[in-house]
């Protein structure tokens, strides 16, 4: 069905205003998209709404994890004819026992409220700054706290990505090799000696001592970058560079795992957080695609085995532990990743749900061979991560 001249009916129109609201959903969709949407729809025709909605989905989501926003916002969007006798329902005296309105997510939520007179459209973000305004009160901060990464709207998700960069993350400290002078040690500080001997005419006042300088735990960090981990990975990336980007952290490398193993260390030496992302985007293509993480690991070993110092690497490996390979490999890279570092902390946003426990082949491998389980799901565990840390490499 030939739908007429795109530039004069409203069909374009109608598809480019759901392209928007796509995109205030958070769903990646660009005006190349939104010109195949209206070239699908003028193949399929609209006779049937089902084809339509399968046709649009097919263009215009790239990403698994979108599907069901897709589908729930264009259901919202492209009301069928008995919609309006719903709306007449509605109207109506509701008796007992009659169901309440459907709840949608929050996502498709903020992307169907009513625009504000003389606000910017939703492709316009000059400095993709956010601040917390009177609207955002003390309660509403303390909800965001306890509030699940993979919940939240995508104005809450940038509002939550600013908390978690100032969380602080204090890295266990150890003594190192090299020494200072202080006031107790078990050996002289023969140098400072002769120098404070020199000030006083030769007598020696006090011996100094020499004393072990304590350093960061070097920081080897795995994240997981699948599709299921695509909220979590991002704002878990700022949370991590905000936390080891000052000097005096210590040595940090950082690698994201799905298909294979972008290093990421080189974006994380970038001062700014948003360039960071920015770096760390073009780095990584495998982006919400599998997860392999036992090919990944066996990349580590043969390429970067050189990035775990001496058996006193801290190894943080973030994943839901949904892995897609063969867990004989995995079993086996984690041994030896196991073997050669100081501890593997496996943070996994799984631990939200209560009594969770890892049913799925990747993740019993996980739980055996890491030396311990924490939370990263809301700004709180993230909160309580350095103190867990400590705790797991204490004992």
């Amino acid at each position: 069905m030939q739908l007429g001249d795109a530039r004069s009916g409203k069909l374009a129109t109608n598809i480019a205003a759901f392209g928007r609201a796509l995109r205030r959903a958070g769903v990646s969709v660009d005006s190349a998209r939104i010109v195949l949407g209206v070239e699908a729809a003028q193949l399929v025709g609209v006779e049937r709404r089902d084809d339509l909605g399968a046709a649009l989905e097919a263009v215009m989501v790239g990403r698994e994890e979108d599907r069901l926003v897709f589908r729930e916002l264009f259901d919202a969007f492209f009301r069928d004819p008995g919609m309006a006798q719903k709306l007449l329902a509605q109207m109506l005296p509701r008796g007992e026992g009659q169901s309440e309105p459907v709840k949608r997510r929050p996502r498709v939520q903020e992307a169907l409220a009513p625009r504000r007179p003389g606000a910017a459209p939703a492709t316009h973000r000059p400095d993709e700054e956010v601040r917390f305004d009177a609207v955002m009160t003390a309660s509403d901060q303390q909800r965001l706290r306890h509030a699940d990464f993979n919940a939240l709207s995508g104005q809450e998700y940038r509002l939550v990505e600013r908390l978690a960069r100032d969380v602080a993350l204090p890295v266990p400290t150890v003594p190192s090799r090299r020494t200072a002078a202080g006031a107790r040690g078990a050996r002289p500080h023969w140098s400072r000696a002769m120098r404070d001997a020199a000030r006083t005419g030769g007598e020696l006042m006090r011996l100094p001592r020499r004393v072990r300088r304590r350093q960061p735990l070097p920081l080897l960090v795995l994240v997981d970058v699948s599709g299921s981990m695509e909220r979590y990975a991002r704002l878990l990336l700022a949370f991590l560079h905000a936390a080891t980007r000052h000097g005096g952290r210590g040595k940090c490398d950082v690698f994201a795992f799905g298909t294979h193993l972008p290093d990421l260390s080189a974006a994380f030496r970038l001062a700014d957080t948003d360039e960071m992302l920015v770096a760390a985007g073009h780095a990584i293509d495998d982006f919400a695609g599998g997860t392999r993480l036992g090919e990944s690991l066996a990349m580590l070993r043969a390429r970067h085995a050189r990035r775990l110092v001496g058996r006193r690497t801290l190894v943080l490996l973030i994943t839901d532990g949904l892995d897609t390979g063969e867990p004989e490999v995995l079993e086996r890279e984690l041994a030896w990743l196991r073997r050669h570092s100081r501890r593997v902390l496996w943070l996994n946003p799984l631990l939200r749900f209560a009594g969770y426990e890892p049913l799925a082949r990747g993740a019993q491998v996980l739980h055996r061979q890491a030396h311990g389980m924490l939370a990263v799901h809301n700004i709180d565990t993230l909160d309580q991560l350095a103190a867990s840390i400590a705790a797991v490499v204490a004992r």
